[in-house]
């Protein structure tokens, strides 16, 4: 099942860090990172629909009905991290009113042209920009944006805790954060099927599809290293936001994680 995803686990120390199952240098996590995401931008959408079975877009329908874009012509600027493609932004914008302002921040050239191109096709690009950035350093002034998203991408980032403070200082007072993000599947009988589509099924779909089977590995690799729930829930706290909460979806294949800046 996938989404923006095919990043990221917790560090194991200051200097290296797990890509998949394997250990790497933390310096050259970012580097394979960006391989997958060129070899495959083309047909990241495609990939995501034939993987999910289409859940994807209702995983971020709930984010979109959580967030609760204001409807009117006040201003409401949100910061979209790691969403090159534009899929949350779209619907950020089609379900707030004039006022919905989105920012893509997203480090990889070939997932922002996608986007670009798509917001385009849509008419929306008065009201989406992106911007090319690293979320572990973004480069937005201190309290610019209403609110703050990211959708399956904090494993992309190599030290989430930087990333998590990151997003917070850019974030205004009362502001809200969101991250959807895979999980533990917590339905009995649900999560044998689950480990047995993942690492037999994805793979091959990946290798047809892209002809890259390595990386659909790896996806399902990093989804089992990623903390669980109560694990990430507290990184999202030492970041500084509070009211922290995690609602499970889809028997707990991902959750849909929240915080506010108070």
């Amino acid at each position: 099942m996938v989404a923006r995803v095919f990043h990221g686990t917790p560090m194991t120390s200051e200097h290296s860090t797990h890509f998949g199952f394997r250990d790497v240098p933390l310096t050259e996590k970012q580097r394979m990172v960006d391989d997958v995401f060129h070899s495959v931008a083309g047909r990241y959408d495609l990939m995501n629909d034939l993987m999910s079975a289409g859940m994807h877009r209702a995983w971020k329908d709930a984010l979109i009905s959580k967030l609760r874009p204001p409807l009117g012509s006040q201003k409401f600027a949100v910061l979209d991290v790691a969403g090159g493609t534009g899929d949350i932004a779209f619907r950020i914008v089609e379900a707030g009113g004039s006022g919905a302002e989105v920012t893509v921040a997203d480090i990889n050239g070939d997932m922002l042209a996608v986007g670009r191109e798509r917001t385009i096709k849509r008419n929306i690009d008065h009201a989406v920009r992106f911007a090319a950035a690293n979320a572990e350093s973004l480069p937005f002034p201190d309290k610019q944006f209403d609110a703050v998203t990211i959708a399956f991408g904090i494993r992309n980032v190599p030290r989430i805790p930087v990333a998590l403070k990151e997003m917070h200082r850019v974030m205004k007072t009362g502001g809200q954060f969101f991250c959807l993000e895979f999980s533990q599947v917590d339905m009995p009988g649900l999560d044998a099927f689950y480990d047995a589509y993942s690492f037999r099924a994805i793979p091959e779909i990946g290798r047809l599809v892209t002809g890259d089977r390595e990386a659909y590995q790896y996806l399902v690799e990093s989804i089992r290293k990623f903390p669980d729930r109560d694990a990430f829930a507290k990184l999202v706290r030492d970041a500084g936001f509070s009211r922290v909460a995690a609602t499970p979806m889809s028997g707990g294949i991902v959750a849909l994680h929240s915080g506010w800046k108070l």
